[in-house]
């Protein structure tokens, strides 16, 4: 995987968004309309473009984005703080990987994929389940 591209009518909130999650905004090349390139290290993996409005059909089927995430506790009370909601599923064993679902301001789904070993917030029991995806 490359990378992963948003059309967004709210490209400042979609910034704040990522860079929440840990994304940093970075070069990018001058493609004639706004925009941004969010990094992970030094690799643009996710491509923000800018229009003034939504197109309509939208494009592609792409149900949601998931990226390794460390320290759960922290990534849900940032998320709290920043006044939006979330949702918390455990993998079936073996594998017992800890998964957050939220969206961002486009609507588009996000998961943050926590290791097994990683301790959740008190309370997550009570973003708990998959209905609402």
């Amino acid at each position: 995987m490359d990378h992963f591209t948003v059309v967004t009518d709210r490209l400042d909130d979609t910034v704040a968004f990522y860079g929440m999650l840990g994304l940093t905004v970075g070069p990018r090349p001058d493609f004639g309309v706004g925009g941004a390139w969010l990094y992970i290290g030094v690799h643009p993996v996710l491509h923000l473009v800018e229009t003034k409005t939504m197109p309509e059909p939208r494009r592609g089927a792409l149900d949601h984005m998931a990226f390794f995430a460390h320290d759960f506790q922290a990534v849900a009370a940032d998320i709290v703080r920043a006044g939006l909601t979330y949702r918390v599923i455990r993998t079936p064993r073996p594998f017992s990987q800890w998964q957050m679902f939220l969206q961002d301001p486009n609507g588009v789904d996000v998961e943050l994929d926590f290791a097994p070993e990683e301790t959740p917030p008190i309370d997550w029991k009570d973003h708990g389940g998959l209905t609402g995806r």
